[in-house]
């Protein structure tokens, strides 16, 4: 199968490769190199697809202020 890269440098996933891998409009994918030099194509799950912002989810809490917020995000000790 092949396609074409338009100018923008998008291509369309053939329909055939979207089903088999169980991509869908709105679904993430990696593009991974192998050790081999090619390059394979991954779809993300919902586990993979983490916020920059999930790890500290939870650590903000009650009482804290503004300054002891943005100190936590910025990752200051």
């Amino acid at each position: 199968m092949s396609t074409t890269v338009t100018a923008k440098g998008q291509v369309t996933i053939p329909k055939a490769v979207r089903d088999m891998l169980g991509i869908r409009p709105g679904s993430q994918v990696d593009f991974r190199r192998m050790p081999d030099g090619s390059i394979v194509v991954v779809p993300l799950d919902a586990q993979e697809q983490v916020s920059r912002f999930s790890k500290f989810r939870g650590h903000a809490g009650r009482g804290m202020t503004t300054d002891e917020i943005m100190a936590l995000t910025r990752g200051d000790d």
